[in-house]
């Protein structure tokens, strides 16, 4: 029996208690609060907040103040509460778009419901066989699942890393609270020029919890996601802009971002396309020894073998996970059913495609988590993917001129978002569960429990925020809408197909560009080299705005520099203690860079949610924003490259005993 290659925080030899009441209840809440919160982020920017480790803070927080808790009923609390903030992200992209299309003029509390519930359920159980392949037998960083494993160890132990990890938290807050709370800097500093027929653009965002990520992955894919942005940013931008007409009264700014938003955006899709079939070819194996080891591990327990399988290697038993993944068809079929008519032939393929999609998607999502992280993961992208590839399928069933085609897609594409939405959040848990030696197991049924605890209030939410604020279009004429970015780029994907104006050359050409990237990688495999090309992560940089990539590429040189300064100082000493004594004094000192890059990341996250509240209070309005300040993007570029300037000390050695 294989063993997970790390020596936890806790051993396996020792149980701690895990899912307690305490824990249940407190993950049950937060999983309600962070889910309402994150769906109002969405539908108004686009983008929501991982809650891993605000809820991991939030609970050792709480649970202080009880006499008896540990690290393992914390990490308890995050894994429910962070399930509940990804379902709401995989809801507010989808579910407005049936209302964008007028299929739907509210949210039905129990079709929203049980499709959330069950997608995200669906989810769940995909990362049960996913553990092994993604977690346990892959090199994949997971970053924040990284990161939330050292806020845990530094709560639970104290001493001086804490002092690392407060300082990162409380400048990730400042620099969260005074941009996007007083409204002081820009979020972004950008700049575009007409040169020709053509267009130059750069741009970089400056939240530092950008460069956190980038420092904790590393600099192989910090470059890859920057590389993948620009051959979308610096190539085909300024080739689309050079062959066409220029618009007239359109700034260089606004044509490069529509350029990027209408065309070449899906050169991403088609790559993520490709480079999702093939992770799932890459990682067969790694698959199905995680099925078969954990078929191999449930009978071990019923036997005298039982005794041989650790405790944090139990996951729930496959069987069962078999069982429940085909069962969930039945109450989706009859969901779909209704919602085509009537029509049993194309809902039990809905059903069918549903299942397989939410199995590759899921997949997907959980291996580009382990690229980039949760917060950084282009989910939109696996469901666009998913929504283009069903509505192509109902195309044939049901013709270019159905009216209940484009929304079967959008509902099959809410089930597999869910899915993957949690596929991705949960394998972040279950990394950070593997380091700290949590019960894979235990987790597990506490991510079904914020699953479930956030899918019976996310439709009175939905409701709730399109009756005050309205979706699109504002419910009153006093009031400002929420966009819904994702969720009408959904809309108009689906509608797209059945009316043919989608960019298909952009797909295709993606899908071209994802094989050459393929073979780089191959042929850098056959040579044993150090840098290698997934192709999932340029496809992730094709897919993002070039002004995420940016910082994470800035995190990603800062690791490389302060590993390249102790590797000089190691190299250029004998062998002896002295030699030891700098090896020891270079793992002090990336922890000490790892722990200050995961408090930027933990500050930000809660302000970013703490500020959501009076936003809501406030009908949308943000009362502390100084709407009479002229905000400019430098004062922001200034204290970011005071920060990431503290982070490469840090990470040298700055402040330590050896230092």
């Amino acid at each position: 029996m294989s063993r997970d290659p790390v020596d936890p925080y806790v051993p396996a030899s020792r149980s701690l208690p895990e899912i307690t009441i305490k824990a249940i209840v407190l993950g049950i809440l937060l999983s309600i609060l962070l889910a309402g919160a994150n769906a109002y982020l969405g539908l108004l920017a686009g983008m929501t907040v991982s809650a891993s480790i605000p809820a991991a803070v939030i609970s050792m927080a709480v649970l202080r103040w009880f006499r008896k808790s540990n690290i393992l009923e914390n990490n308890i609390v995050q894994t429910a509460a962070s399930a509940g903030e990804s379902l709401a992200a995989g809801v507010i992209f989808t579910f407005p778009a049936l209302y964008i299309l007028k299929v739907w003029t509210d949210f039905d509390y129990w079709q929203t419901t049980i499709i959330a519930g069950l997608g995200g359920m669906i989810g769940v159980l995909f990362t049960i066989p996913l553990r092994r392949a993604l977690v346990v037998d892959s090199p994949l960083k997971f970053p924040e699942g990284v990161a939330t494993a050292e806020v845990l160890k530094v709560g639970d132990t104290g001493g001086e890393g804490v002092k690392s990890l407060a300082l990162g938290g409380l400048i990730g807050a400042l620099f969260k609270f005074g941009e996007s709370g007083l409204g002081l800097w820009t979020q972004a500093i950008e700049g575009a020029r007409q040169v020709g027929g053509s267009i130059a653009y750069f741009g970089s965002n400056l939240l530092p919890a950008l460069v956190a990520v980038g420092y904790i992955v590393g600099i192989n894919i910090a470059l890859l996601v920057f590389i993948g942005g620009g051959l979308n940013w610096f190539i085909a931008i300024p080739i689309i802009a050079a062959s066409g007409e220029w618009p007239q009264d359109v700034s260089a700014m606004d044509y490069a971002w529509e350029i990027w938003s209408t065309k070449t955006r899906y050169l991403g899709v088609g790559a993520m396309l490709v480079g999702g079939l093939w992770a799932l070819l890459r990682m067969g194996r790694s698959l199905v020894t995680g099925i078969t080891s954990g078929l191999h591990a449930y009978r071990a327990l019923k036997t005298q073998e039982g005794a041989d399988v650790p405790r944090t290697s139990r996951d729930m038993p496959m069987q069962w996970v078999m069982i429940a993944l085909v069962l969930s068809i039945i109450p989706l079929f009859f969901v779909f059913r209704f919602a085509v008519g009537g029509n049993v032939l194309v809902a039990a393929i809905m059903s069918v495609l549903m299942l397989i999609a939410g199995f590759l998607f899921s997949a997907v999502a959980s291996y580009m988590a382990g690229l980039v992280g949760s917060s950084n993961n282009p989910i939109s992208g696996v469901t666009i993917a998913t929504i283009l590839t069903s509505a192509l399928l109902l195309v044939v069933l049901l013709g270019t001129d159905s009216l209940i085609g484009p929304a079967a897609a959008i509902m099959i594409g809410a089930v597999v978002c869910c899915a993957a939405a949690i596929g991705g959040d949960n394998m972040q848990d279950l990394k950070a569960g593997q380091l700290l030696g949590a019960t894979p197991r235990k987790q597990q049924i506490m991510q079904g429990v914020g699953v479930l605890s956030a899918a019976f209030v996310m439709a009175p939410i939905l409701s709730l925020l399109l009756n005050a604020y309205g979706i699109v279009e504002p419910a009153s004429p006093d009031r400002e809408a929420l966009a819904a970015p994702q969720a009408t780029l959904m809309a108009s994907v689906a509608d797209g197909v059945f009316k043919n104006n989608l960019p298909w050359g952009m797909v295709v050409i993606g899908m071209f560009l994802a094989g050459i990237i393929i073979a780089i990688d191959l042929v850098l495999e056959a040579k044993q080299a150090a840098f290698r090309t997934p192709v999932l992560a340029v496809a992730v940089g094709i897919y993002l705005p070039l002004e995420l990539a940016t910082p994470i590429l800035a995190g990603g040189l800062i690791s490389l520099a302060a590993n390249r300064f102790h590797a000089r100082r190691i190299a250029n000493e004998a062998e002896g203690e002295l030699q030891m004594s700098l090896m020891e004094a270079r793992g002090s000192s990336l922890r000490r860079g790892l722990l200050f890059a995961a408090g930027l990341i933990t500050g930000e996250a809660v302000l970013g949610i703490l500020l959501a509240i009076p936003i809501v209070m406030f009908s949308g309005n943000n009362p502390i924003d100084l709407e009479s300040f002229q905000a400019s993007p430098w004062p922001g570029v200034i204290l970011l490259l005071a920060v990431m300037g503290m982070l490469y000390a840090l990470a040298r050695g700055w402040g330590s005993p050896r230092s």
